[in-house]
């Protein structure tokens, strides 16, 4: 099936909708009809205004769970199951990412729970397995957005996909919630009347299941009384409210919530939100599902930017265990969607979407109308960012970059944050934590076109921020003269610091005036390279988030207790234990660090980390042994090898990953060497321990090969 022609600025409209609309819940997530009315009255802007907004479980799901698609070996064969070790992959293990309420209590904890003890999906889920009361919570739906996104005018696909992921977690209305939502958000890209919409979905789910039953009877009720959205809300409050279903979040009350904002919204994207929110219950799942529905069925232009993009600024932050991926923007995320959708229906995505699609995610394009890619600003004078049409040095769309009132000598920085701690956030809202973007070693490269002005004489230049230390490390400089200029600052490799921020520096010079207005456009931005990197723990502090969630910087944690000691990153468990830092897309490097092994007998470093269930680690595995293993979807250990080594002593171990083999070294000396026939391609870097160790690291080291 062919997709539609304005795909791909309709997926990134649903995708804001769905951001939008979860920052629009969050902060009364769980309050009343009454208590709303009583704290706002009417309530038509975001509640609470935020540094950055924190992680947050409705918008973790959607992200990580469709990167099954991409993870599974064949597509043909695409099951529950792909979903289930998504899950499995990028969730911390009882922290973070969604609500971990305990087993029996939380429906995605207790799923979670089953799928680590070998309870394979969609048995993980069932209504057969937890009971109706947990498999019909909410979480059927607020995850599903993706599956419609990359369903545009499919909903039968869309319909399947939903049904396999929803049932990891839910079963019954759970299931069908999940498959109601994708198939709208599939049939708004070329439904263009809503009510239809909504009608439709209906075929994709048991006529006579719950869910459909109070989607009719809420839309019964608008057809005999479309006046006033309040008394439909005390029609569903009377017939499906929260006392009538069990559990803690029940999908039906909420479900008839959304249904009621969509037919009273009258089609208009901040009326229904706000409909939505003022109802109450769980607003940000709420609102975030219809938030994506709406997107896609108003488009952009439907979507006020400086009231409800603008507070975003194309920011989101996760907290799966790829820490790189958690400091994400709205068009990344936008683009996966896409990619997926052209893969799934065996198309080639349009110039300039092809190769951003299949080699530049990472890349800031600014294609997106209104898109910013979360650039930001810092400088004396009065600093503007906005998307235009006016220049592009490729594709149709730049960022122009404006500065009013501009004093001579002074530095206005415009850049990509590439690496956030806890005082970047309001609050710790489902444990964010974060490995920098950007490394020693790498090359920033970026396109600027510096545009000549009056009064000043003015210049741009690439540069990079030493977030430790506050080094400037500065590019070449062009002169303002209307041209496109294509400009690469290589951050000096072998250094520690973590890399805070990339981007370009506009400075005037006075030329008459000592004060003026300047302005530049910017494209193109993005990173290559190897690290060459350095990490001394004896120079970093625990990020202090709050009293339950402190973290060692630039680190993720799946499990384990960890903390800083001296020179030392200490790591131990009862079970099992690892962390996580580095980027996603790294190929072939070398790892290098001390370990002193404290207890136990498995003590181990890590390459090639595609979260908790698909790496690299080689290390002590055993008293007096050594070995190299890999992680997929459970370790296996390929080659060992007698070595005396003893608790309390240091030992500097290099895993080196190159193309499909695999090194092990001790103290400079080769141990182990394996090629593994189905190489994992790419990943970050870790430590792990198991079975009740605890292991002590020092002097940490990514260098290129070519370093080495």
């Amino acid at each position: 099936m062919k997709l539609p022609e304005n795909y791909m600025e309709r997926v990134y409209a649903g995708w804001m909708g769905k951001v939008i609309g979860i920052r629009l819940g969050a902060a009364i997530e769980g309050w009343t009809y009454e208590k709303i009315q009583r704290v706002f009255g009417e309530l038509w802007d975001y509640p609470a205004r935020y540094k950055n907004f924190a992680a947050d479980d409705d918008s973790n799901g959607p992200v990580f769970f469709v990167r099954a698609l991409e993870d599974c070996k064949d597509l043909n064969k695409f099951s529950a199951q792909d979903v289930a070790e998504a899950l499995l992959n990028y969730a911390p293990f009882e922290h973070g990412f969604f609500w971990w309420g305990g087993y029996g209590v939380s429906t995605e904890h207790t799923a979670y729970l089953n799928l680590r003890n070998g309870i394979p999906a969609p048995r993980s889920g069932s209504v057969e397995q937890n009971g109706s009361t947990m498999a019909e919570q909410i979480g059927g739906q607020i995850f599903i957005d993706p599956w419609g996104l990359v369903s545009p005018g499919n909903p039968e696909q869309a319909a399947k996909l939903a049904e396999k992921a929803a049932s990891v977690t839910h079963g019954g209305n759970g299931v069908w919630g999940g498959v109601y939502v994708a198939c709208a958000i599939s049939l708004a890209f070329v439904e263009p009347d809503l009510e239809k919409v909504l009608e439709k979905a209906l075929d994709y789910i048991p006529a006579d299941c719950e869910y459909a039953r109070v989607v009719r009877a809420v839309t019964d009720y608008y057809k005999e009384h479309p006046e006033n959205w309040r008394d439909c809300f005390q029609y569903i409050y009377e017939n499906f409210g929260y006392d009538k279903y069990p559990g803690n979040c029940h999908i039906i009350p909420n479900a008839a919530v959304m249904i009621l904002s969509m037919l009273y919204g009258g089609g208009d994207f901040e009326r229904t939100l706000c409909i939505c929110n003022m109802c109450g219950w769980d607003t940000d799942c709420n609102v975030g599902n219809v938030g994506c529905i709406m997107g896609v069925h108003c488009g952009l232009e439907g979507i006020d930017y400086d009231k409800w993009r603008k507070p975003i600024n194309d920011f989101l932050a996760c907290s799966s265990v790829v820490p790189s991926l958690n400091a994400m923007d709205v068009p990344y995320g936008a683009s996966y969607f896409a990619k997926m959708a052209y893969l799934l229906a065996g198309e080639n995505p349009p110039a300039p979407w092809d190769k951003l699609l299949n080699e530049g995610l990472e890349t800031c394009h600014f294609e997106y109308p209104g898109s910013t890619h979360a650039i930001r600003s810092r400088g004396q004078g009065q600093c503007f960012i906005r998307n235009t049409d006016e220049q592009a040095f490729t594709g149709s769309r730049s960022l122009k970059l404006s500065v009013s009132w501009a004093s001579a000598g002074e530095e206005q920085c415009f850049y990509k944050q590439t690496y956030y701690r806890p005082e970047d956030f309001s609050d710790s809202r489902y444990d964010p934590f974060f490995a920098p973007l950007v490394y020693p070693g790498q090359t920033v490269r970026l396109s600027v076109m510096p545009m000549p002005c009056n009064g000043m004489d003015m210049t741009a230049q690439i540069y990079a921020k030493n977030g430790a230390t506050g080094e400037m490390i500065r590019g070449e400089k062009v002169a303002a003269d209307g041209a496109w200029h294509q400009l690469s600052l290589t951050i000096p490799g072998g250094t520690d610091g973590y890399i805070q921020e990339v981007g370009v520096i506009l400075l005037g010079t006075a030329c008459g005036f000592a004060q003026g207005d300047f302005t530049a456009y910017l494209d193109d931005l993005f990173v290559e390279g190897d690290p060459d990197y350095r990490m001394d723990f004896a120079k970093l502090q625990m990020e202090y988030w709050h009293g339950l969630h402190q973290e060692v910087p630039q680190f993720a944690r799946l499990k384990g207790h960890t903390y800083l000691e001296g020179p030392y990153l200490s790591l131990s468990c009862a079970d099992f234990g690892e962390m996580y830092t580095g980027h996603h897309l790294w190929k072939d490097y070398a790892l290098s660090c001390t370990l002193r092994p404290e207890t136990g007998d498995i003590h181990l470093i890590q390459a090639r980390v595609q979260g908790a269930m698909r790496s690299y680690a080689a290390g002590f595995y055993g008293s007096g042994k050594v070995a190299l293993l890999k992680n997929q979807n459970g370790y296996k250990m390929m080659v060992e090898k007698e070595f005396p080594w003893e608790t309390g002593k240091e030992y500097r171990l290099t895993l080196t990953v190159e193309g499909s083999k695999v090194k092990l070294a001790a103290n400079g000396e080769t141990l182990l060497e394996w090629e593994d026939s189905e190489p994992l391609q790419h990943g970050g870097v870790g430590v792990a321990v198991q079975k009740g160790s605890h292991c002590l690291y020092r002097d940490w080291e990514v260098r290129s090969l070519d370093t080495v």
